[in-house]
């Protein structure tokens, strides 16, 4: 057996193809996971691409021996099929595995050293830190302080440095930020350059494959499919979609020139059909271009990334059902179930359901959880998302200090903290499940690949994965599948727009229950992926919000009609969690400007009602410098649930029964001075464009003359709070009008005054930005 590190030696003096796989067979149990398979590298760089379950890891696990296989498998002409794997590794094939597997307490350095022993060759520690300089930077920590992208490099020099011919790669960009997959591909560009070393490259980004590779082989259902140049895939945008994708069209004209199998079900082999569908800016155009190829092409959209999701490829999985028209022209399905074959071959009605699963390379699923205790529920949901076609990416948030099988390990989340990782593992389980709250929001928002997240989890991992969930913007797509879902959720879900799921049963393994529920809520999020859709009329008007309770519905009913020709107008129910959904669209970015109408809440924070925002009221618009224009809506109460659950301290106050589940106090003129300095602290440290109106003539429906809520003392001391340490500007305005809230002047003067601060150029720019 040749000596480890010299195989590069070894294999320099062979001649032949670096590797030929004849009719290679994979089976696990009576599974046929790879059928038939055979390839050839003679040099360079081959890739094979392909959906999730194709067979391609197992192809790898094949060739290096970690599977049983038959066939036959030559490294240089000789035979290694049947070989241990560590006598495959020493004739020369270095694996870089799918997940990384580094030694989380082994550091960089310490890595190197265990593979690279006392062998010789070309390939030696220095060398590699000169490929890897950020390995060389962090070479004295422990794998599991690593990045992912800094993982993925070690697992290379650990392959490198065993001196192979050939380095066998299994979808090593995966779980990676773009930027990150950008470095790894000129990496790869570089050790294909490299004479001594060829690569096959096992990838699900289309767009890195074409990018690195001299010959692509498309592997569908255990079979290699068909094997092309990378060149001719790349220029070929309707080959890919025939290859790697399926996608409905309005015509359902047959493609001319595409085959049609037809054989029986008894030999294992399906039908084969073709959809046509309509032209647009394909790879073949941006090739006459001379454009490289869009690293964006992935998985299963092999387009531009920033195409509309109607344009891009669709993909159907082995249970996708057909139903209503009849389905006779598909494009490139690679397989049926039986019930979907039975009712093609009967001619029954039937059609596609059309589901694009990915958006594109730079969106990934995120599954999120306690991999320590609940590492086998979370697989699941990862697995039923790839067999939909999303890539994913496993988050270990656990504080137990075990070993992780996620794709990013609870020390590379943890080392997000403010403080470092030594904040989050603590002695005081307590502290450390909220520390590494922390530290997954801040590690959430910083991904740049994130399409949507799911997690699953008592009542600790709920609590731990909806406070990084809440910190995302309205819109990402969030799941939440927990024990503790069906009863009161606010503290979870907050002012966030996060899909509760209840669990039903615990979370505590796979059963009849557990496995349709997560089943489900895995469907949701990709449906939510890969769906998203508003109306795009909606979407080309400035959103703005408003904020309304039912005493100042008139006011803000007559606002939105005044403005909804030019803006899309988003009302928010001044309930406590209302306005912090309001603020939380403005930190999102996602609002051009506030007209705050019904600032009531603040009035529940000072004084002890039930529907307090919180005392970070109005700071959204402070932190975005948005163009605000606000008023004194509903400042004359406090809310309370129902009339026996008001606090006794208040039972000789004016109170106002609402309705049967909630009551009103009117507030003092003391009271009204403490909330209008609360106002006025947060008007004066607005940057952007602000304009406030006091309605002299009352704050609600029942603050009028003969209303319960009548008291003009109590409403000039709230009037003078504010007025009185209002610092004006020319782009500051205190405006004092003789009107009630709802009388349709003051509505009126509240447009006029928006529609002043929107005409500036300044705000002009900010609105088409928005």
């Amino acid at each position: 057996m040749p000596r480890r590190g010299n195989s590069g030696e070894d294999h320099a003096r062979r001649t032949g193809p670096v590797l030929r796989i004849e009719r290679l067979n994979v089976y696990y149990g009576r599974a046929h996971a790879v059928q038939d398979v055979s390839l050839e590298l003679d040099h360079g760089v081959l890739a094979v691409v392909g959906r999730n379950g194709m067979g391609k890891t197992t192809l790898c696990n094949g060739i290096t021996g970690l599977v049983r296989a038959s066939g036959s498998v030559r490294l240089f002409g000789t035979e290694i099929l049947g070989l241990p794997p560590n006598q495959i590794t020493a004739r020369g094939i270095g694996y870089v595995p799918q997940g990384r597997r580094v030694w989380p307490s082994l550091t960089v350095d310490e890595h190197l050293k265990v593979v690279r022993g006392s062998g010789k060759g070309r390939w030696t520690t220095s060398r590699i830190y000169e490929l890897f300089p950020p390995l060389a930077e962090r070479k004295g920590h422990g794998g599991a302080q690593l990045s992912g992208g800094e993982q993925q490099m070690l697992a290379i020099a650990r392959a490198l440095l065993l001196n192979p011919g050939l380095l066998v790669m299994d979808e090593p960009t995966e779980g990676l930020a773009p930027v990150i997959v950008e470095q790894l591909t000129e990496t790869l560009r570089s050790l294909a350059g490299e004479a001594e070393i060829s690569v096959l490259l096992v990838e699900q980004n289309l767009g890195v494959a074409i990018d690195v590779a001299d010959r692509v082989a498309v592997m569908v259902n255990g079979r290699i499919a068909r094997t092309m140049s990378a060149a001719e895939l790349g220029a070929d945008r309707e080959l890919q979609q025939q290859l790697l994708g399926v996608r409905a069209s309005a015509d359902y004209e047959t493609e001319n020139g595409a085959e049609t199998h037809e054989t029986s079900e008894s030999d294992n082999e399906v039908r084969i059909y073709t959809i046509k569908r309509a032209e647009d800016d394909t790879v073949s155009q941006r090739a006459a271009r001379g454009e490289r190829a869009v690293r964006g092409f992935t998985r299963w959209n092999a387009g531009d990334p920033q195409a509309p999701l109607a344009d891009r490829p669709v993909t159907t999985g082995p249970r996708d059902t057909l139903i209503g028209e009849r389905a006779e022209k598909f494009e490139s399905v690679p397989s049926f179930d039986n019930a979907t074959r039975a009712l093609i071959e009967s001619g029954r009605e039937a059609r596609v359901l059309e589901f694009p699963v990915a958006e594109s390379a730079t969106r990934a699923a995120y599954v999120v959880g306690t991999f320590d205790t609940k590492g086998r529920e979370l697989f699941y949901l990862r697995d039923c998302l790839e067999r939909l076609g999303l890539r994913t990416v496993t988050v270990d948030v656990s504080t137990s200090g075990k070993p992780s099988p996620a794709t990013v390990h609870p020390r590379e989340v943890a080392r997000h903290h403010p403080e470092g990782e030594r904040a989050v593992f603590t002695s005081d389980r307590g502290s450390a499940v909220s520390q590494m709250g922390l530290a997954f929001a801040n590690f959430l928002e910083r991904r740049r690949d994130l399409g949507g997240v799911i997690a699953a989890g008592g009542s600790g991992g709920t609590a731990l994965a909806t406070e990084g969930m809440r910190r995302l913007s309205v819109g990402v797509p969030k799941v939440m599948v927990s024990t503790v879902a069906s009863g009161d959720v606010k503290p979870y879900v907050g002012p966030a727009d996060i899909c509760m799921m209840y669990s039903v049963t615990d979370v505590a393994g796979i059963n009849r229950i557990s496995a349709r529920v997560l089943a489900n809520a895995a469907n949701a999020l990709a449906g939510m992926i890969a769906h998203a859709r508003t109306d795009r009329a909606v979407e080309t008007k400035p959103a703005i919000a408003l904020s309304m309770f039912g005493v100042t519905t008139p006011c803000v009913q007559a606002v939105t009609k005044l403005l909804e020709a030019q803006y899309d107008c988003i009302v928010f129910h001044a309930t406590g969690t209302g306005g912090q959904s309001m603020e939380k669209l403005v930190d999102s970015g996602l609002i051009a400007g506030v007209i705050d109408v019904t600032t009531t809440e603040i009035a529940d924070e000072i004084v002890g009602g039930v529907l307090s925002a919180g005392p970070g009221r109005m700071d959204a618009i402070v932190r975005s410098r948005l163009p605000y224009v606000g008023s004194c809506g509903a400042l004359d109460m406090v809310n309370f649930w129902a009339m026996d659950t008001v606090p006794t301290q208040f039972c000789g106050r004016k109170l106002h029964r609402h309705n049967q589940n909630v009551t009103l106090m009117r507030t003092t003129p003391e009271e009204c001075v403490k909330i209008g300095k609360f106002i006025v602290d947060k008007l004066n440290r607005m940057q952007g464009p602000v304009r406030f109106l006091i309605p002299e003539g009352g704050v609600s429906l029942i603050d009028a003359p003969e209303k319960p809520f009548w008291d003009p003392a109590a409403d000039k001391a709230l009037f003078d709070a504010i007025a009185n340490d209002f610092r004006p500007g020319t782009d500051r305005k205190l405006v004092r009008l003789p009107f009630n809230l709802n009388d349709p002047p003051f509505a009126e003067a509240l447009v006029a005054a928006f529609t002043e601060i929107m005409r500036q150029p300044t705000i002009g720019g900010r609105l088409r930005r928005s």
